[in-house]
């Protein structure tokens, strides 16, 4: 939300969603309501990727996972990131971004290493601006708007993270 506010004050902004990394499906579907819901009552162009390879998805990510969380959130920002900067280039955009770099419990140096390589190896422009000091401003803005917010990253290992390695 507050992301979009802010860029898209000088710039044709068109938020993309593709969350194979989402688990369980529930949460998936959750999610999506209420992205569909907000850019919809906003007006915002979008554009959805619903393709949802989760056997794919998990078999990766678990592997990974065996060796390291940041080899795994490597791998889930790497396929993310490249699946909108070549959306971005097959289509004619300028420049690819993420609200990853909106987070601060994401791994932002990262997003930013991640994102930069998949521009240049593609030719498409990755727009980097640190956008965590626009979190508590979004954090209030999806509360007034009744919107819902995840209490954890997406995937299954994330969530285990949050809510059961932490707390035994």
């Amino acid at each position: 939300m507050a992301p979009y506010k802010h860029l898209s004050k000088d710039n044709e902004v068109v938020v993309f969603w593709y969350n194979p990394n989402i688990q369980p499906y529930r949460e998936y579907l959750r999610r999506l309501k209420a992205f569909r819901e907000y850019t919809k009552r906003e007006g915002i162009k979008t554009i959805e990727d619903l393709s949802y390879p989760l056997e794919d998805w998990l078999a990766k990510a678990a592997m990974l996972s065996k060796k390291s969380n940041v080899l795994r959130c490597r791998y889930c920002y790497a396929e993310r990131l490249y699946k909108v900067a070549m959306y971005g280039k097959m289509h004619g955009f300028d420049a690819f971004s993420t609200t990853l770099l909106f987070a601060p419990y994401q791994k932002h140096e990262l997003v930013k290493e991640i994102g930069g390589k998949i521009g240049k190896k593609l030719g498409i422009y990755f727009y980097y601006e640190d956008m965590r000091k626009w979190f508590n401003e979004g954090e209030e803005m999806a509360r007034k708007a009744g919107i819902y917010r995840q209490g954890y990253c997406g995937c299954v290992f994330s969530e285990a993270d949050r809510y059961w390695r932490d707390n035994p």
